[in-house]
């Protein structure tokens, strides 16, 4: 008896904290590059007040930049700023051409030693037009 209560505890934990019920109530910070495609400029934004980007946006941003110049790239931390999970925005003209999956791939790929550290990550990659 007491191990069907302990199973149902354990669910009713995880029904709430689904990336849904997270991306929906946690404050966004959002990067940007903005300029040509060889330049990076930081823009950190939020409805209410600017925020500090964590070290773990930060590397996101750093790696993804790297490889992808990105026309859009927007990172979040959206478990509280613990660094365990992430949404990532992404258009770039590496992806033009691409299917999603093979798109995820590449992010994946280049992310590698980041992901091994995280719980999970949204990922949105589009084909820059």
């Amino acid at each position: 008896m007491m191990r069907n209560s302990t199973v149902t505890a354990a669910r009713s934990v995880r029904a709430r904290c689904t990336p849904a019920t997270i991306l929906g109530t946690t404050r966004v910070r959002t990067l940007t590059s903005s300029g040509s495609r060889r330049s990076a400029n930081v823009v950190a934004s939020s409805t209410s007040e600017q925020e500090q980007i964590t070290a773990g946006e930060q590397k996101i941003r750093e790696l993804l930049t790297t490889k992808f110049q990105p026309s859009m790239l927007k990172v979040q931390d959206v478990s509280g700023g613990c660094g365990s999970f992430y949404a990532i925005q992404l258009s770039s003209k590496q992806f033009n051409g691409l299917s999603t999956v093979k798109a995820h791939r590449m992010v994946n790929e280049q992310l590698k030693h980041v992901i091994k550290d995280i719980h999970g990550l949204q990922l949105r990659t589009m084909p820059e037009d």
